[in-house]
């Protein structure tokens, strides 16, 4: 018998490749389109536009929104998942935008490309499956040039406001159970568990610092439920 994925991992997520986008959809109640907006907006190439680097790629919905948005722009997608990246693909080839972009499986924390060759670096509800958090962060940091900016798209566990019970109600208990439903499997038991695990937006913007990043900036979405950390490479 074949043991299960270790939840977190590429080989959990080529499990459930191709419900992703059907479950971001579903579980998000359409307001990620929102979120990948506001992200991309983020990472605005000062001056000459260049490479993004979009870590934990998935099926590409951030590299395929960079290159619509920064028509002079290219995007290097890494992602340790191949069913994944096999899905993007498809994506930016019906889009027209294959030639411009290149998704390459591997680590966020050891990341395939020269130090400064990207204009700005970006990770979507991928950085709470990182073994490494600041080692990918540092690495993000490494490959973008100096005043390139960092977007990082992240869920948190709702902490405070009025609104805070029905959300923490909405990632513990609807989000495992459509994620059950639609994709037949576990993993998004362990969605809510990572979420509730992560650390506090503050702490978070904190470690982007550590990391190198500086003028770090946090904005919150959906009832303090998902936050954007936005940064920039000091200038040399």
């Amino acid at each position: 018998m074949t043991a299960p994925a270790r939840l977190g991992t590429g080989a959990m997520f080529d499990g459930i490749a191709r419900r992703y986008d059907l479950l971001n959809r579903v579980i998000s109640l359409g307001l990620d389109r929102r979120w990948r907006r506001a992200l991309v907006q983020a990472l605005a190439p000062g001056g000459r536009a260049g490479a993004f680097v979009d870590v934990a790629t998935g099926t590409a919905d951030v590299a395929l929104a960079l290159l619509r948005a920064y028509p002079g722009s290219r995007v290097v997608g890494v992602d340790p998942s191949g069913n994944m990246l096999a899905i993007g693909r498809t994506k930016l080839a019906r889009a027209g935008l294959a030639g411009r972009a290149a998704l390459v499986q591997g680590d966020g924390q050891r990341l395939p490309l020269p130090d400064g060759a990207a204009c700005g670096a970006a990770i979507s509800f991928g950085i709470r499956n990182v073994p490494d958090r600041l080692a990918c962060l540092r690495e993000m940091r490494r490959v973008t040039r100096p005043g390139g900016a960092l977007a990082v798209l992240e869920l948190g566990e709702p902490r405070e406001g009025l609104l805070q019970p029905f959300a923490r109600w909405h990632v513990h208990t609807v989000v495992p159970r459509l994620g059950a439903w639609l994709s037949g499997s576990r993993e998004y038991r362990y969605l809510a568990e990572s979420i509730a695990a992560f650390p506090t937006p503050d702490a978070f913007a904190d470690l982007c610092r550590e990391a190198g990043w500086t003028d770090v900036t946090v904005r919150a979405f959906s009832f303090d439920a998902v936050h954007l950390y936005a940064g920039r490479a000091p200038d040399a």
